[in-house]
């Protein structure tokens, strides 16, 4: 038995390339970034999904609803799904944490490194491990989408294929963008990677 899980990432937002926002409070979708999940929801239409899951952040919340809307499912919350906690860096501009040699740090050794009063990668890879073998067990030979952020994404799909924590930043993951991963008890496969939606609505 297989369970396929559609990872999507939130729409975009109007701090996106400019602000860390980790797990700020009151990040919500910019008119694009409704747009892009909408069109995310379309792209999941007709794949027969039977749940789709959520981060607690309001960011992700807002994608997973307008696709919800369209795939007409309720959305259930899912804290494994969440932002990596940025600790200290919180809410500073890229601008500010180039100036930081913690930030490089984190930048060139992913696996080791820890944002300051935050989490590591391998804590933020371990728990959505943990996550996607529940919703295994939980789904057997279903599909269902997963609404999360850029990183815990990458560390999933290097997981499945066997890349290193420190080349996470070969992936790209844009906003509402859909990577699909299938997972059995003889483990994971990557098939797809940041299918980037056109926003016509």
């Amino acid at each position: 038995m297989t369970t396929t899980v559609f990872f999507v990432r939130h729409g975009s937002h109007d701090r996106l390339g400019r602000i860390l926002c980790g797990r700020m409070e009151g990040v919500g979708l910019s008119e694009t970034g409704r747009k892009e999940a909408r069109a995310a929801g379309r792209r999941l239409a007709g794949e027969g999904l039977a749940a789709i899951y959520s981060s607690p952040m309001e960011r992700t919340l807002e994608t997973a609803e307008l696709l919800a809307a369209i795939v007409g499912l309720p959305v259930e919350i899912s804290a494994e799904l969440t932002e990596v906690d940025a600790g200290e860096w919180t809410g500073a501009a890229f601008e500010t944490l180039a100036r930081d040699p913690r930030w490089a740090n984190w930048n060139t050794a992913r696996a080791i490194s820890r944002a300051p009063g935050g989490e590591s990668l391998v804590e933020v890879q371990a728990r959505v491990r943990r996550w996607v073998d529940q919703v295994r067990l939980r789904h057997p030979d279903q599909r269902i989408a997963a609404v999360s952020h850029g990183d815990p994404i990458k560390t999933i799909l290097a997981h499945a294929v066997g890349m290193p924590l420190d080349n996470l930043d070969r992936l790209e993951i844009s906003p509402a963008s859909v990577s699909v991963l299938v997972t059995g008890e003889w483990g994971m496969r990557v098939f797809s990677v940041n299918e980037a939606q056109r926003c016509l609505a």
